[in-house]
């Protein structure tokens, strides 16, 4: 016990009144019958010295406050009320455990959560957290109700102390079986609200906890049938519990499985007939259920039309209530605005949006002019901007700007390209919200260079209007295109040219190193953004050109390949970012269109405007033109971009730029590989005659999977026996195909290079003719980049696949079985092509050696093995099957590490990452080096990931004789070298293996390093 004589003179304690003396004294006098341990631990066995103890504190706690903790008397005595309550929980006396739990919620709602938390605090909560599984409810829901107190008083850096606390304890589990346990019939409200709020506050702290809960079937079938009971405080927490589960990507796909009743129910709760709470909680996990563009859908599909109904109407705003803000319905509003922003989705619900006048309601938002819809059509542009800088200046919503400026970019850049009535009807509201963003756009360039200059500004909205505006110059509908266009180059006419040369200073500040305003990533976004509005503009493209833009921005797009600047859209601007997403997980970055290439995908739109504007206009002078940069490395550049990994704006966009130096299409690693086939006499089975006597050999699996449209029409054409070749089983027969005089030659063989590598070169003449081929074979992309036409945002790249030649549609022309050497773990196997009952996989000679050299020197060296039916792969099958998708697509299936993955068992993720070991022995074997790459890094990825595989990877990486994959896993395992070695974990090691851990081990030590630090999943699991 600590004495208040030790901690301050009396002195210091003089102005506390004689009751709270008392209260202390009487709380020291109950301590005082127990013991001390090490002047630490409270300790009593005795029941009802505990039960003295307990009402003593219970009384005590009455007097405190902020006041009386000033003093050293009372703020000492904290520390041992805690820690003998801490003591008595512990012992878990069931006569006196509703009495604890009671004083454990009181003393947790009294002290402020410094004074709580601090020193040993945090040991209060480990007693409390294992009571929640106590069999009296009382007892359960007073620790919940503690826990709910306490967990909003945690500061970040106690989070993770607070998570190993509860994984320990078992805390999720507990909460889960409790509220299973409920009684839907008579279910205890209160009980039910304290579980079910502790739990979704978890879930939404520490991600790790999701899984075991969306992944429980019984847990969300009780759920489903709580969610049913009408009561608002109910509807509540079942709703923060489903979204704190749904920002879990897996568990929103959990959710949406069979989510057509969730979808109802929360959109019925959206309604503005149900309380403030309910709302907002139903507009948050509608938010988390679109957070991917695969949940927008699936939920779309459920319930579209309600749904933007039900955020439409919540988004209605009364100018008249500008003076007196209603907090609540802005707050509602404000939350609508957020799910509103699905609309940068593509689907069907944006009709909906255009249909429930969203237009309108943006504007009602935007300006303070109650009288805006019933202006004149006739106003000029100029009234137009008078009227509404007056109505913008006057509004007090200026947080909402970013999320309306995203709303009207997303309904733009989704729009189809024939206009449909119901923008026409609301023509002259159309026209005054482009002329707000245009404005706003316009004073966004002021904002940049305050932003530049002083390095202090907000450039949210600068951001989110320049990229609306964006969306509407290049909008597909050419109605919105067009508008925005015209208003655009008027309100550019005073300041236009001086803008230009500002943003064209900014950039080549980066690419020099000058310290002009000194601009951060998100000036460097807007700068690009704002430069690609002024290039919809021909004016302001003959500008550009003229200050020499088109060698910047070329310069630009090579820094920027040299040093790649990563950068998420969420990651730059304030508005997308809150407490509340920012705390998602298992979500795929590559969903988003320009994905983390931002700054290249917008350097490359601005290239591709510069090159159109020159190809249009012919007058470009020589100094100004795109030869005015090595045009030979751009094209190598650009070509790389495609076959990379790059967003699917990136890829498009150096498409796109590519059709300007007669490349027309996308060249991909696989195309590159199959487009050597072509002409190839060897392994061909179809040859097209010209008229003129000429032919050309092709393969019919490539036409039938690429552009069936090539192919005969009517009965399989008559089949020749290659010259030069005998009969043999497994040599090619040929088809002969006679082709029509109307046939244009040199069309159809650059048709075939397309087919065959996924873009062609040509020159302008025959992209005339190869317009006709490609509309005839309904080749839509190819059509697209012939025509030149612009990218559509959120059109994916079209990727060269020719898997759907493993189905049905290929297994008739297959001339090769793959059997795997090790099927043990197949059971009822069965073919739908043929009925050999060993698992095996129908495919092409000529794909699989466009790949691979060693098969390639096989199937090419005339020994018996050459003609072979069936080829015995040393694999297993999941490998087997792993190889043959990227044979065929160049896309090799990988692990994805979130929480399914860190929740596998150990044996599960080794068999998984056993696959890819397997894959490098083999693609080294036959010599395929891309393989071998993309097996290698998913190797090194299920190693960081899981620091306990290595011990076993390292074993069989060795059996296999990938010593480099070996020494990686050694790395790993060199900071836990003298545990696994006490712990006998090294004995199961050859001594090779153990000597090159010790040696990693002893190298660590030497450069001076300490033990593992925290791995990937790890931090999720955090």
């Amino acid at each position: 016990m600590r004495s208040s004589a030790k901690h301050g003179a009396a002195d210091n304690n003089r102005g506390l009144s004689g009751h709270v003396l008392t209260l202390h004294q009487r709380l020291y006098h109950a301590l005082n019958l127990g013991t001390w341990v090490n002047r630490k631990k409270w300790h009593c066995t005795d029941i009802e010295t505990q039960r003295l103890v307990l009402r003593s504190v219970d009384a005590y706690l009455e007097c405190i406050s902020s006041e009386t903790l000033q003093y050293p008397l009372v703020k000492d005595s904290v520390v041992d009320m805690v820690r003998a309550l801490e003591s008595i929980l512990e012992f878990k006396n069931q006569s006196i455990l509703r009495l604890a739990s009671s004083v454990a919620v009181k003393m947790v709602k009294v002290l402020p959560g410094s004074i709580l938390l601090q020193n040993r605090g945090l040991d209060l909560i480990c007693p409390i957290v294992d009571l929640l599984s106590s069999h009296q409810l009382q007892v359960a829901m007073s620790c919940a109700t503690a826990m709910n107190v306490i967990l909003p008083k945690l500061s970040s850096r106690r989070e993770r102390e607070v998570w190993q606390i509860l994984k320990e304890t078992k805390a999720v589990g507990y909460l889960v079986h409790n509220i299973k346990q409920l009684s839907i019939v008579n279910i205890q409200i209160e009980y039910f609200q304290e579980m079910a709020s502790l739990l979704s506050r978890i879930l939404l702290w520490w991600p790790s906890f999701r899984f075991c809960v969306w992944n429980d079937s019984n847990f969300l079938n009780c759920l489903d049938a709580i969610k049913l009971i009408s009561e608002s405080s109910v509807k509540v927490v079942v709703l923060q519990l489903y979204s704190s589960l749904a920002l879990c990507g897996n568990g929103a796909q959990k959710l949406l499985e069979n989510g057509e009743a969730l979808v109802q129910m929360t959109v019925s709760c959206m309604d503005s007939s149900n309380s403030h709470s309910v709302r907002m909680e139903a507009f948050k996990l509608a938010r988390c259920l679109a957070l991917s563009r695969r949940g927008c859908i699936q939920m779309m599909n459920i319930c579209c039309e309600p749904l933007v109904k039900a955020v439409t109407g919540a988004m209605k705003y009364s100018n008249t209530l500008s003076e007196k803000l209603d907090k609540n319905q802005l707050s509602v509003t404000e939350e609508a605005c957020r799910l509103a922003s699905i609309t940068r989705w593509p689907g069907n619900h944006h009709i909906y949006f255009w249909k429930a006048g969203t237009d309108r309601l943006l504007l009602d938002l935007l300006l303070d002019y109650p009288k805006i819809h019933q202006l004149q059509r006739e106003l000029s542009v100029n009234d137009l901007i008078n009227i509404v800088r007056e109505s913008q200046n006057s509004n007090l919503l200026f947080s909402f700007r970013p999320y309306l400026w995203d709303i009207l970019g997303g309904l733009a850049a989704n729009c189809e390209e024939n206009i449909s009535h119901e923008i026409h009807e609301n023509e002259l509201q159309l026209r005054v919200l482009i002329v707000c963003a245009c404005l706003s756009f316009v004073d966004s360039m002021g904002t940049l260079r305050q932003v530049s200059q002083n390095g202090v500004t907000n450039m949210t909205e600068c951001e989110s209007a320049c990229r609306a505006v964006l969306m509407m110059v290049y909008s597909p509908c050419k109605y919105i295109a067009s508008l925005a266009r015209s208003i655009l180059y008027e309100i550019l006419k005073a300041d236009g040219k001086d803008y230009v040369e500002y943003l064209l200073k900014i950039l080549n500040a980066v690419l020099t190193g000058a310290k002009f305003g000194l601009p951060g990533n998100l000036q460097i976004v807007v700068s690009l953004m704002s430069l690609a509005c002024y290039c919809s503009l021909p004016t302001y493209q003959e500008l550009i050109i003229k200050f020499q833009g088109m060698k910047i921005m070329v310069a630009f797009v090579m820094w920027w390949l040299s040093n790649p600047v990563h950068l998420k859209r969420e990651s730059t601007v304030p508005h997308l970012r809150d407490s509340f997403s920012e705390r998602s997980c298992c979500y795929p970055s590559t969903e988003e269109w320009e994905g983390e290439d931002m700054l290249l995908l917008f350097s490359l739109w601005i290239v591709s405007e510069l090159l159109h504007h020159s190809a249009y206009n012919k007058k470009a002078n020589s100094s100004d033109n795109h030869e005015d940069f090595p045009r030979s490395q751009l094209i190598q550049e650009l070509q790389e971009i495609c076959r990379d990994r790059n967003s699917h704006g990136s890829r498009w966009y150096a498409a796109y730029v590519l059709s300007y130096f007669g490349i027309f299409g996308f060249p991909s690693k696989l195309g590159k590989r199959i487009g050597k086939l072509l002409g190839e006499r060897e392994h061909s089975d179809m040859k097209l005659h010209f008229v003129n006597e000429e032919s050309v050999y092709v393969h019919e699996v490539i036409l039938t999977v690429r552009c069936p449209s090539l192919l005969p029409p009517g009965e399989s054409v008559p089949k020749q026996k290659s010259s030069g070749v005998k009969s043999d089983v497994g040599r090619n027969i040929v088809k002969a195909v006679h082709l029509s005089a109307h046939v244009d030659q040199p069309s159809l063989l650059k048709l075939l290079e397309y087919v065959y590598s996924g873009y062609l070169q040509a020159s302008k003449d025959l992209v005339k003719k190869l317009k006709l081929f490609a509309r005839h074979c309904k080749l839509e992309s190819l059509m697209q980049v012939l025509c030149r036409k612009n990218p559509k945002w959120g059109v994916d790249v079209p990727s060269f696949d020719l898997s759907p030649a493993l189905g049905p549609a290929g297994h008739n022309l297959s001339n090769l079985i793959l059997e795997a050497g090790s099927t043990t773990q197949l059971v009822h196997w069965n073919c739908n092509s043929c009925s050999a009952l060993v698992p095996h996989l129908h495919v092409h000679k000529v794909i699989l050696l466009s790949s691979c050299d060693y098969l390639r020197a096989l199937f090419q060296s005339g020994m018996q093995e050459s003609n072979l039916q069936t080829i015995k792969v040393p694999v297993s099958w999941e490998s087997l099957n792993k190889l043959v998708r990227w044979f065929y697509s160049d896309r090799l299936p990988v692990p994805i590490f979130d929480c399914v993955w860190a929740n596998l068992e150990p044996e599960e993720k080794f068999r998984q990452v056993h696959t890819y070991l397997e894959l490098c022995w083999l693609a080294e074997f036959w010599l395929i080096d891309d393989l071998y790459e993309e097996c290698y890094e998913v190797v090194i990825s299920c190693i960081d990931s899981s620091q306990n595989l290595s011990t076993k990877i390292i074993q069989i990486a060795a059996n296999f004789s990938q010593w480099k994959l070996a020494q990686v896993a050694a790395n790993h395992m060199a900071p836990s070298y003298h545990q696994l070695r006490i712990s006998g974990e090294l004995d199961q090691l050859d001594d090779n293996l153990v000597e090159m851990v010790r040696a990693a081990s002893v190298r660590l030590s030497q450069e001076g390093g300490g033990g593992g630090g925290i791995t990937l999943v790890d931090w999720l699991c955090y």
